[in-house]
């Protein structure tokens, strides 16, 4: 979500400066500085610049640079003429020079006022596509970062599938240590000719049934597959959903640890923790 955007165009006798930043944000937080020119368009430059941005914490400022030609302010004479002939009175009835009498008049009440100018239709419609050049150069840097992202968040699911692999090497030596666990604590506690081998056996299937991590390890190479195919399609926004996958990444990783009773399984399941949490971090990144 973060990038910059710089556009600059002379329309008319006005040069136009639009700067964009953009940084990672749950919404479209925008924070618009305008010149008292562009006012009475400041509700379309804020839908131009939501429907082009879609989220993320904005700050766009915009400059108008006035040639010698433009009349940034309008001096009202007549008030200025009104305005004068009394203070010129005082000052020669108390004998003081008049010198200063204009530098006076002038920060008087509204003798100098911000002028009247609009902007015509043809000149905002020319400041429109200043306005999408600076939404586009973000939106190209928001791609270019987006590209090492993508990068970056593959590499995060080949990991975790890498531990999937290794769990499955390890899945069927678990079940025979848990087999064999469970039958030297029986004969410690209550001894090999005090137990029923055959109920035994029964307990420990339905035991080994309610560990059972293969349900879970499907469920999240599926995942992976759909993470990937919505990283690559085509939708402009993707980021909410991704960070959806990946909250369930994380259940069935943590299934597969509460579930592992196996040391070797266990670690694993922190590896793919870790690239689980590195991923959820780069999402954050991502519209």
């Amino acid at each position: 979500m973060t990038g910059f955007g710089r556009a600059e165009q002379t329309i008319g006798d006005k040069n136009y400066l639009v700067e964009i930043r953009s940084l990672n944000g749950k919404q479209f937080d925008l924070r618009l500085t305008l010149p008292a020119l562009l006012k009475p368009f400041e509700f379309d430059i804020r839908n131009k610049l939501s429907e082009g941005l879609l989220r993320g914490s904005v700050e766009c400022i915009i400059h108008i640079k006035m040639n010698g030609a433009s009349k940034p302010i309008s001096i009202n004479t007549e008030l200025a003429k009104s305005y004068y002939e009394p203070v010129a009175k005082l000052a020669a009835d108390l004998s003081i020079a008049t010198g200063d009498i204009l530098s006076t008049i002038l920060k008087l009440p509204e003798v100098i006022v911000p002028t009247t100018e609009t902007l015509t239709p043809e000149d905002w419609e020319k400041f429109r596509l200043v306005l999408a050049d600076a939404i586009d150069q973000l939106n190209q840097h928001r791609l270019n970062e987006g590209a090492s992202m993508e990068k970056d968040l593959l590499l995060r699911v080949a990991n975790i599938e890498e531990q999937q692999t290794l769990i499955a090497t390890l899945e069927p030596q678990r079940r025979v240590r848990v087999k064999d666990n469970l039958r030297k604590l029986m004969e410690e506690q209550v001894g090999k000719e005090n137990y029923d081998s055959n109920r035994l056996e029964q307990e420990l299937i339905y035991y080994i049934e309610k560990i059972d991590i293969s349900e879970e390890q499907v469920r999240l190479k599926n995942h992976c597959d759909y993470f990937r195919s919505i990283l690559s399609d085509a939708e402009v926004s993707k980021g909410k959903k991704l960070s959806f996958i990946l909250q369930e990444f994380g259940r069935e990783i943590n299934t597969t640890g509460s579930k592992a009773n196996d040391v070797l399984i266990q670690q694993a399941v922190i590896l793919m923790k870790d690239e689980l949490e590195k991923a959820k971090e780069q999402v954050l990144n991502i519209l």
